[in-house]
């Protein structure tokens, strides 16, 4: 078995087709074709169901996928700490954020990483912090950075406070409230919200707040992204609660301070096995002191 037939076998899996693994593979299909038939040989059984117009993942493919990935995973990661101990750092970096991320300027480190490292593939994925907290444990992500109330600590990481910060009410500048310099929960539950979907991190800063002071609101529109949220809120057709670190980047809203808002704290995640040296050099960048993550790996 050979780790480029795993490649061969991942590519044919994430495409459904041989002719597009083959292009993306940078290989003739006869040759991918050859290995993948040689590797079923080798396990005794097919891995793929191919017909005239599909390619799917058979039962014994489902199962040697996962482990495939992760043999591809721990050769990379082989050669990747083989380099580092030559002084070179390589290999691949994939990053998660949050849409609200604020504790962390992005894009000016990724620049910098991108600038120090240039034999390292970066990768950038936005998500939920639940979600990315997941995937930085299954070692799909090397680094997320998160946002989660102040009553939820992620599970199965390390991690690095990078900010504490507190939400504020976001509304139209024509809005009666506009005018207000501080408003707390009671009156801003008469309000229409806007919201992030039930049962993500963003939407339990400001449930549990209403729910611990026993008010309810109204949620017209829940919408995973906080443009379209604000967008919305410029329509007047509703308010809502966001980060205040976060709001400088708004245009078009007034914020207002929140006497009794939720608390959120920002985080830097990675796996709890240690970085990869990749992930370690992004880390130090993003402000992780380097004996953090020696005594953490």
């Amino acid at each position: 078995m050979e780790l480029q037939q795993m490649r061969y076998v991942i590519a044919v899996a994430e495409t459904n087709s041989f002719t597009r693994a083959a292009e993306r593979c940078l290989v003739v299909q006869s040759a991918l074709s050859h290995q993948v038939a040689r590797l079923e040989r080798e396990l005794g059984g097919k891995l793929f169901e191919r017909t005239s117009r599909r390619v799917r993942l058979t039962p014994a493919g489902e199962a040697f996928l996962p482990a495939a990935r992760q043999c591809l995973d721990a050769a990379e990661r082989a050669a990747a700490e083989v380099a580092a101990a030559l002084g070179e750092v390589r290999g691949r970096l994939t990053v998660g954020v949050i849409p609200t991320v604020a504790a962390v300027d992005i894009p000016a480190a990724l620049h910098e990483f991108r600038s120090r490292y240039p034999n390292v593939r970066i990768g950038l994925r936005v998500g939920a912090s639940e979600e990315l907290v997941e995937q930085v444990r299954d070692g799909v992500l090397d680094v997320a950075c998160l946002g989660l109330p102040a009553t939820i600590q992620p599970r199965g990481v390390h991690t690095r406070v990078t900010a504490r910060d507190r939400l504020v009410a976001v509304v139209a500048p024509g809005h009666p409230l506009a005018g207000e310099p501080e408003v707390d929960l009671r009156r801003l539950s008469a309000e229409v919200f806007v919201d992030f979907p039930l049962g993500s991190a963003g939407r339990a800063q400001s449930d549990q707040a209403f729910a611990a002071a026993g008010l309810d609101r109204d949620i017209a529109f829940e919408v995973p992204a906080p443009d379209l949220m604000v967008r919305i809120v410029r329509r007047g057709l509703g308010i809502a609660m966001l980060a205040s670190t976060y709001v400088p980047q708004l245009t078009g809203v007034h914020t207002i301070e929140v006497s009794d808002a939720p608390a959120r704290i920002e985080y830097l995640a990675w796996n709890d096995v240690g970085p990869t040296p990749a992930a370690k050099a992004f880390l130090e960048i993003a402000g992780v002191p380097a004996h953090d993550l020696a005594d953490r790996s």
